[in-house]
């Protein structure tokens, strides 16, 4: 290679494809190739050449045209002063770029042009997009931080740990993540630092390379690490740990109104932990965040739960909601609200809501015994349960056929449940 990698960290050799011969041009072999195996081969072959190749010189230019005294426009653009690596292969913009770039003709002082149109634009300047995965990555590989076998595991953790959602595929900043990297900012921000994290994985390089020793190396990160870490165990409350809005007051109460993180999500709080009355809670709409949420919005949240009537049965029915989002109650039964909200959902709508649950709910009731042993049909075919313990029916066996003997041995012989792992935040 003339021109290698501009990664210094790029541990060569993940390519997925090796060019081994420049020597087939593209067009000289499509007659042998389907579309699909043509255009990818085009792109090999181009790219390939490209990254051998010299830069490209692109002058930036800004010309601005005179239409008398009181008329001047500027037209902000670029000229190619020498093609190099484009006269092969000419990449579409990142689209992080959202505003291609203008090509300008050679233009010289004092050339006359003809105006052939004239539109008026408006534009407005708005923030840099999200990250996408790929646009994360590249990031990543800029501050030198990460390498190819660990970009995943990054990206994987930030979900896991509900840091960011996907929106269309950009990554958007939860609540949590929000508040845990201003936690980390202001507390340990020397090991939230971009140069703190390249330099520790360059060293880590040289540990693997055998140039450095990795006792001094590790001990170097630990003793002063730990030390701030018991530290800020010491001065730093839970309370500012989890971030706090403060909001206003409640009128009827006095008593301040908050946002704030708590183990189930973000919520609204009127009170503190240390009045005698217990504070009230209610958890978020969608859609509404920690730093956009106001007052008002807040205050709303309050008028909850909604007593809506009654069941035909005489059952009440209430709109609320929780920590999966709004919902009906009634009969200590549950149905999601997945379209509307608690605040203006009818007692119709709700019926209509539990009419449909009540459908779905027989459809999925096989047989029901008087200790709460039921025989159910699930996603993966029928079963046993008895709420705490899942016992698999052999495919052989009508599951309506089952006796509630049938059911308790099913249940005995099938194995425990195993025990789910809760990852370490």
């Amino acid at each position: 290679n003339v021109y290698k990698s501009k990664s210094k960290n790029a541990q060569e050799a993940h390519e997925a494809i090796r060019p081994v011969s420049a020597a087939f041009i593209p067009t000289d072999i499509k007659s042998a190739l389907n579309n699909d195996q043509y255009r990818l081969y085009d792109v090999v072959w181009k790219r390939t050449l490209a990254s051998q190749m010299i830069h490209a010189t692109i002058g930036t230019v800004a010309a601005d045209f005179n239409f008398g005294d009181d008329h001047n426009l500027r037209a902000n653009g670029s000229t190619i002063l020498v093609k190099g690596f484009l006269s092969v292969y000419e990449e579409g913009l990142d689209d992080v770029k959202k505003d291609k770039e203008n090509r300008l003709p050679k233009l010289t002082k004092g050339d006359v042009v003809s105006v052939n149109e004239i539109i008026g634009n408006q534009h407005f300047t708005e923030p840099p997009p999200r990250y996408s995965e790929a646009s994360l990555v590249k990031a990543l590989e800029e501050y030198g931080i990460g390498r190819p076998s660990t970009y995943a595991s990054i990206i994987s953790t930030l979900l896991n740990r509900d840091y960011v959602e996907l929106d269309k595929k950009r990554f958007i900043p939860t609540d949590v993540g929000k508040v845990v990297a201003r936690f980390l900012e202001t507390h340990f921000d020397t090991y939230v630092d971009y140069d703190f994290t390249a330099k520790l994985e360059d060293a880590l390089d040289a540990v693997s390379r055998g140039e450095k020793d990795w006792k001094p190396l590790l001990k170097s990160f630990w003793d002063p690490f730990i030390e701030r870490l018991n530290e800020k165990e010491e001065s730093v409350s839970r309370e500012e740990a989890q971030y706090k809005r403060e909001l206003g007051t409640d009128p009827k109460t006095g008593k301040p109104v908050s946002v704030r993180i708590g183990k189930y999500g973000t919520f609204v709080q009127i009170g503190t932990k240390d009045d005698e009355e217990k504070p009230q809670f209610a958890g978020l709409l969608p859609g509404q965040k920690l730093d956009t949420i106001t007052y008002d919005e807040a205050m709303e949240l309050f008028k909850l739960p909604r007593d809506l009537g009654q069941t035909p049965e005489g059952e009440k029915v209430s709109a609320n909601i929780g920590r999966f989002g709004p919902y009906i109650r009634y009969d200590n039964k549950f149905v999601s609200i997945k379209e509307g909200d608690p605040y203006s959902i009818t007692l119709e709508e709700a019926l209509e809501l539990i009419k449909e649950k009540k459908a779905a709910d027989a459809n999925r009731i096989i047989q029901q015994f008087d200790d709460g042993i039921e025989v159910l049909n699930g996603r993966y075919g029928p079963y046993v349960t008895n709420g705490k313990k899942n016992g698999k029916i052999p495919k052989d066996t009508d599951p309506k056929s089952l006796s509630h003997e049938d059911c308790i041995e099913i249940l005995n012989n099938a194995p425990a449940k195993k025990k789910r792992r809760r990852k370490k935040k």
